[in-house]
């Protein structure tokens, strides 16, 4: 009872959450339709109440006096008031839901955009530990639920509870309050039955829920992840995931709909038994002279009017609760704290110079295993600074730091000398460009993707980025040129070519301080030099933070530092370092090492296939590389 009592008081908090959104402030064109749209309901409910007594006199008018069985003159006003009645309610409530219909999609509208916004606004660390198929499925059925909601409640449920007090009160004013005391039963028997079987039955809807939401995020998962699951040969794996939810998803809906058909017996039997009730009054009042055949037609005319909304009620009250438990999850969401947030005093950052400064940067995705302890580092306006280090040794944690996606729990990072948790997140990230190490595109056209650095650009704009990234002559080869789509998450370009995009993309946005993310980790040597030459022309005259894995990216770094168990081991140039013999000095000669293993092995395998002429341009072309 108290889980109930809160589940209660929790859809009380979500009615009250979207009320706001129905009257909006300074929206008097919305606030008219609310009001019209309210006398339209109340309008169609006194039409649709008097529809039964027009019927019984029409019957009355055409019964025979006296039994004689004469003919009678046709009541052509009262059969047109009955037609023109019926026509006034269904047309005003057609009215009603016309003029509604914009409350309710702008209401919907604003709710899903805040909320969109709220996701937006919530930390890497939300997103990484969420399924992003199931957020896009909870905001989808909350949207939905707000038009449910509203569409059952406000125009079916309250306006038949409405309609059925009005019929009671003209059945004791017109006959007896044994008819008044029958209708009120009856009904209040068949909500009661209603409310208590569909709370029971909830708990097979919410399943039904959580199985359709698990099986819709295995099944984006899946296809997001196509080329991993070919490549492990794992379809038959996948599907035996995917159709084990849908099992699940199958016993869910199967009791579901059974528990309804239940329910839909249980309240045509209470229907049945009020109206066999209500009609032996009636006969019993035409036995006696108190009623006519016409009074015995209006009973039962307004019972059959009520059980029609009646028999919905059962059905909009189900889906009310369920609408209103999908917003109640939608909200929720808004109840999530942004970990990063901007200080209540935050101004927009100034960049002078592009000065960067980290000052004893402690950092922890979790307590109880810190990633930085104590870094400092200065980047002056204009210079590259490399960072360098094994896996795991808090590199990518110091580009997600002075973007802001995480705080530090100690120490500052200052962008000239402006503490970044004193300045906007909007104006910090506008001064920041990214090239990461997997670059995620829009499943879009280049061009999209290109003008995605700065919304709004020029299509001659897009053009020049795409030049100084050294991709516009690749794109126009293309037989759609910039208008080519590049597929969900870009899987129809190569790496180097997506690399290539993310770097126009970044030119384009034209930022002061500049991350190269192990920009290049992921291609081929030759791809790499290309990629290089470009991103040198891109980081030149801008302060650049390079993370890098392989070493021969940053040997032109101004200064090279060299992270391990998140402190600084090591700190100089390129060449001062190999000379030190220390820790970068090691990472160089295995991967010098590694590389010289991989074209040795290359050397053989040509040797093998096309004899000693072929390795010996390999070896050449191995000479020119280095």
């Amino acid at each position: 009872m108290e889980g109930m009592s809160a589940k209660n008081d929790n859809q009380r908090r979500t009615l009250l959450t979207i009320l706001p959104y129905l009257w909006p402030k300074g929206e008097m064109e919305l606030k008219a339709r609310v009001v019209i749209a309210l006398l339209c309901l109340i309008a169609s409910k006194a039409a649709n109440v008097l529809v039964p007594i027009a019927y019984a006199r029409a019957v009355d008018a055409l019964t025979p006096k006296g039994g004689t069985g004469a003919l009678v003159a046709l009541p052509v006003a009262l059969i047109v008031g009955y037609g023109l009645l019926r026509l006034t309610s269904a047309g005003l409530a057609e009215l009603r839901n016309a003029v509604f219909a914009k409350v309710q999609a702008r209401a919907a509208r604003r709710v899903a955009l805040e909320v969109f916004r709220h996701l937006h606004a919530l930390s890497m660390r939300y997103h990484m530990d969420r399924a992003t198929g199931g957020l896009s499925r909870v905001v989808e059925r909350g949207t939905r639920g707000i038009a449910t909601a509203l569409n059952f409640l406000l125009f079916n449920i309250i306006p038949t509870l409405i309609e059925i007090f009005l019929v009671a009160g003209i059945l004791w004013w017109l006959f007896a309050v044994s008819f008044a005391l029958t209708v009120l039963v009856t009904i209040g028997g068949y909500i009661a039955f209603t409310l208590l079987f569909t709370n029971w039955r909830l708990a097979f809807r919410r399943a039904m829920n959580e199985t359709d939401q698990e099986a819709n995020t295995k099944a984006v998962d899946s296809l997001l992840n196509y080329e991993t699951v070919k490549y492990f040969n794992n379809e038959r794996h996948e599907a035996a995931r995917y159709d084990e939810s849908l099992t699940r998803y199958e016993r869910a809906y199967t009791r579901s709909e059974v528990s309804l058909n239940a329910l839909n017996t249980g309240q045509a039997l209470i229907m049945a038994a009020g109206l066999m009730v209500v009609m032996l009054l009636a006969g019993r009042g035409i036995g006696n002279g108190t009623m006519t055949v016409g009074d015995f037609v209006m009973v039962n005319a307004y019972l059959i009017q009520l059980y029609l909304p009646l028999n919905f009620l059962g059905f909009a009250y189900r889906e009310i609760r369920q609408g209103l438990t999908d917003m109640e999850e939608m909200f929720r969401l808004l109840d999530v704290p942004a970990e990063v947030a901007d200080a209540p005093n935050a101004v927009p950052l100034t960049v002078t110079s592009g000065a960067l400064s980290f000052r004893d940067v402690h950092f922890a995705y979790r307590p109880d295993r810190e990633i930085l302890k104590g870094v400092s580092f200065e980047v002056q306006p204009g210079r590259m600074l490399a960072i360098v280090g094994p896996t795991g040794a808090g590199k990518s944690t110091i580009s997600r730091l002075l973007f802001r996606f995480y705080d530090v729990t100690g120490g500052s990072v200052l962008v000239d000398g402006q503490d970044v948790r004193d300045v906007t997140q909007d104006s910090l990230r506008q001064a920041i460009g990214v090239v990461p190490q997997d670059t995620v595109l829009f499943n879009d056209t280049i061009g999209y993707n290109i003008a995605y650095g700065r919304p709004g650009a020029s299509e001659e704009e897009v053009i020049q980025a795409a030049r100084h990234a050294q991709v516009h002559d690749f794109v126009m080869k293309l037989p759609e040129g910039y208008k080519t789509r590049v597929g969900e998450r870009g899987l129809k370009l190569s790496g180097g070519e997506k690399q290539r995009v993310a770097i126009a993309r970044t030119i384009l946005k034209n930022p002061r301080i500049l991350i190269l993310d192990e920009a290049t980790s992921a291609l081929d040597t030759r791809t790499e030099q290309e990629i290089q030459t470009a991103l040198r022309d891109v980081s030149r005259g801008r302060t650049t933070l390079v993370i890098a894995h392989r070493l021969s990216t940053v040997v032109e770094a101004d200064e090279i530092i060299v992270l391990e168990d998140g402190r600084i081991a090591e700190h100089g140039t390129h060449g001062a370092l190999i000379a030190a013999g220390g820790l970068y000095a090691e990472m160089w000669r295995r991967q010098s090492e590694a590389v010289a293993a991989a074209e040795a092995a290359a050397i053989a395998q040509a040797q093998a296939e096309f004899g000693s002429g072929v390795s010996a341009r390999l070896v050449g072309e191995g000479a020119r590389t280095e």
